[in-house]
């Protein structure tokens, strides 16, 4: 009899754990914020976000006027040179749910990119998707004691992310939801690839992310949790 009841307890928490991973993947059961950043002055730092670095460098992240930003007036510009230029919001704490933002990809001759990260633990631990203009492509990767690894895509054996056009000058939407140790990445509105790892289990911060001497456009950053 009690070996009966343990496995409806394990196929019930099987039930509810699929479930909530089901809900959060198709959008729903979530609650979110939305941050365009045109409450703050041109040419202040964004009130709010630890400003940081993973590696060495100078970044430097400031809100702009843009007349082409999707929520005017204002974007969050980051121009400054460092390895891995880190926006943080302070105040989250999220393990399953989703992460979302706009941006433009302006200028880098080193890089071009664009990305946002989740389950942050501090500057040096975290995941991050990103999508890069000059090579045309979106990876995953992880973030463990500040050094950066591309994760692989469920399904497919190597490989680095998946390639798809990334056009400089032009607004492009990255987001990705994660459940438990499934990530799933979606750009422009269309789903691209899912990952699965286990490296950060916990809740962290959410946040943006650039690379080199990338100069990136960011706005309508968006987030939520399962509620």
């Amino acid at each position: 009899m009690r070996r009966g009841f343990a496995w409806r307890v394990t196929d019930a928490w099987g039930r509810l754990a699929l479930a909530a991973m089901l809900a959060l993947l198709v959008g729903g059961y979530t609650m979110a914020e939305t941050l365009n950043f045109d409450s703050a002055p041109a040419g202040s730092s964004p009130e709010g976000w630890i400003l940081a670095v993973t590696g060495k460098g100078a970044p430097k992240w400031t809100v702009e006027t843009d007349p082409t930003a999707p929520s005017k007036p204002n974007v969050l510009k980051q121009s400054g040179r460092a390895t891995f230029p880190l926006a943080i919001k302070r105040d989250t704490n999220i393990r399953d749910g989703f992460v979302e933002v706009k941006f433009k990809a302006v200028s880098g001759a080193e890089d071009r990119a664009a990305g946002i990260i989740w389950r942050a633990q501090d500057a040096d631990n975290y995941y991050v998707v990103r999508a890069n203009a000059l090579e045309d492509n979106v990876v995953l990767y992880k973030t463990v004691k500040g050094v950066r690894s591309s994760l692989e895509i469920v399904g497919r054996k190597g490989g680095y992310g998946v390639n798809t056009a990334v056009a400089s000058g032009q607004w492009h939407a990255l987001r990705c939801d994660f459940a438990g140790s499934r990530f799933k990445v979606t750009y422009d509105g269309r789903p691209l690839f899912e990952v699965e790892d286990g490296t950060f289990a916990q809740a962290g911060m959410v946040g943006l992310w650039t690379k080199a001497d990338s100069v990136t456009l960011f706005d309508d950053f968006t987030y939520g949790d399962i509620k």
